[in-house]
């Protein structure tokens, strides 16, 4: 075999979700911190984010993490997170798959029934509880980045749907939520186009009008998730049909939805901290949360999040790039 690239990886799903943990052949990237490399990154290493999510070698839905050494001392590796829309802050669904990787591979100290694993991310220290039995992943709950809402009932006004109210929250990215009835739309999958379209729509809309910036962190903004809820959804179990740029729906419940979607109840009075709430993905899988305590960012009021779920290895693999391959970087049909 000729081969000009050799990356090595572990895949698995979170809930219905892939992450493609890139686990050799990367070398550090430059910066003094997670953030600083998420924008080297960003500049520099596109090519290699689609190499590995794009087609031929994935998908229109996929996503990964590239393992890297941390980049603070109370953290176990560094991670950063890739999908087809671009380099993420945070990506709660590859966390969970990150931690589960960690430790069936025994890339960290196993201990049962609890491995603790502490992650360096673009958004910031990530802590995984991974529940460990006979070797074995079997939940996941990671504490995530402080969470906020931005606006709560803002409008836009979107072609072709007219004036849309929605709130904005952050979870370790930025998410519009918003009743899917509220855009004349059934929560069925019969629908998926129309309900990805007018997603794609509102996120354009908000980034022209009233685009979101985190309030300690300007290299972190705009609008790429639009969690559009079903009718139902309440504080205690919501269900939700999560369109993401550039035109594809999020398969499991999603984390930093779910970080988000808590810290919008809570900012609405709905959501106590210490209390359950359930999040449920377009296909139906789950995660679980709940909201530890308060703590404010960049001045706004803010809360501490848990999620719960699980992830599962469905491969391990090294990607190549022959030197004669018509795809070097990949494609997008």
């Amino acid at each position: 075999m000729r081969a000009v690239r050799a990356l090595s990886a572990v895949d698995s799903h979170t809930e219905g979700m892939p992450t493609r943990v890139v686990t050799g052949g990367l070398a550090p990237v430059p910066g003094a911190t997670m953030a600083e490399r998420r924008g080297y990154a960003v500049a520099h290493l596109d090519e290699l984010r689609r190499f590995l999510v794009d087609e031929p070698r994935g998908h229109p839905a996929m996503s990964g993490a590239l393992l890297q050494p941390a980049t603070r001392p109370d953290a176990d590796f560094g991670v950063l997170y890739i999908e087809v829309s671009g380099f993420l802050p945070m990506c709660g669904h590859g966390t969970i798959g990150v931690a589960t990787v960690l430790v069936e591979t025994g890339m960290v100290a196993v201990s049962e029934p609890v491995t603790t694993v502490r992650l360096d991310t673009p958004a910031g220290l990530v802590e995984a509880r991974v529940a460990v039995r006979g070797g074995v992943a079997e939940q996941v709950t990671l504490r995530n980045v402080d969470s906020f809402a931005v606006a709560l009932d803002a409008a836009v006004t979107v072609p072709g749907l007219g004036e849309v109210r929605y709130d904005m929250a952050y979870g370790g990215n930025f998410y519009a939520i918003v009743e899917l009835a509220a855009v004349g739309l059934p929560f069925t999958r019969e629908r998926k186009d129309d309900i990805l379209a007018a997603g794609l729509a509102l996120m354009r809309a908000i980034d022209e009008q009233n685009r979101p910036v985190h309030p300690a962190d300007p290299g972190i903004g705009g609008c790429k998730h639009v969690q559009f809820l079903a009718p139902g959804s309440d504080a205690r179990h919501s269900r939700h049909a999560m369109a993401i740029h550039p035109g594809w729906f999020d398969r499991s419940p999603c984390g930093t939805g779910t970080s988000a979607r808590m810290a919008q109840l809570h900012a609405r009075g709905e959501l106590p901290l210490d209390t359950g709430f359930v999040n449920e993905s377009f296909i139906g899988t789950r995660f679980t949360g709940r909201l530890t305590a308060t703590t404010e960012v960049g001045g706004l009021p803010a809360v501490v999040p848990e999620v719960s779920g699980r992830a599962w290895i469905t491969g391990t693999a090294t990607y190549l790039l022959d030197p004669d391959d018509p795809f070097p970087h990949g494609f997008v049909l």
